[in-house]
């Protein structure tokens, strides 16, 4: 079981019903999905682009990612409808848990100059964004074999109402929120 899981399970729970009194257990929030996108825009171009970011993708979240076409046709970016794009995957359940333990544990505290995440990535409804600027982050990448150096947005989707729900529960889990 993953420890972050335990850690929902023991501590997460008492508190969010302690702070925001909650009359039922299933009134905590908790974590439904992580999605992790990856934008390809040279993919265009280069079909083999696509491919080293599927690669990449695939060994971060420990699951073969989906294909992202193009909805509308734009000349100016020499892109048609149906144009193959970018790359993304929604995890759930176990692998979930495992990879935002090593999301927050690992892979942030290997960005230069880190400092902490915004506290203001937030979209209302208690979802929470953030963009990476490297997949060097990750340990399961190795730096001699990737082809170019690319950015990928990760989105917690919570069960929370507000943001201040949202933001309190990450922080129990042991987002690294930077200071206000």
């Amino acid at each position: 079981m993953s420890r972050l899981l335990d850690k929902y399970k023991n501590e997460v729970i008492g508190a969010m019903t302690k702070k925001f009194s909650y009359k039922n257990v299933m009134q905590v929030p908790k974590l439904e999905k992580i999605v992790i996108n990856m934008a390809c825009g040279d993919a265009v171009g280069n079909a083999k682009v696509l491919e080293s970011a599927i690669a990449d993708l695939t060994a971060i979240a420990g699951q073969k990612p989906v294909i992202t076409r193009a909805r509308k046709s734009l000349a100016a970016w020499k892109l048609r409808t149906g144009m193959a794009i970018g790359c993304k995957v929604t995890l759930r359940g176990r692998r979930m848990y495992e990879f935002l333990d090593k999301f927050m544990n690992i892979a942030l505290p290997r960005v230069r100059d880190f400092r902490g995440v915004s506290r203001k990535s937030f979209d209302g409804r208690g979802n929470y964004a953030v963009g990476v600027k490297e997949q060097l982050i990750f340990p399961e990448i190795d730096y001699d074999k990737i082809d170019k150096i690319r950015g990928m947005d990760i989105i917690i989707v919570t069960t929370a109402k507000t943001d201040e729900e949202a933001r309190e529960f990450l922080s129990l889990m042991g987002m690294p929120f930077a200071n206000a």
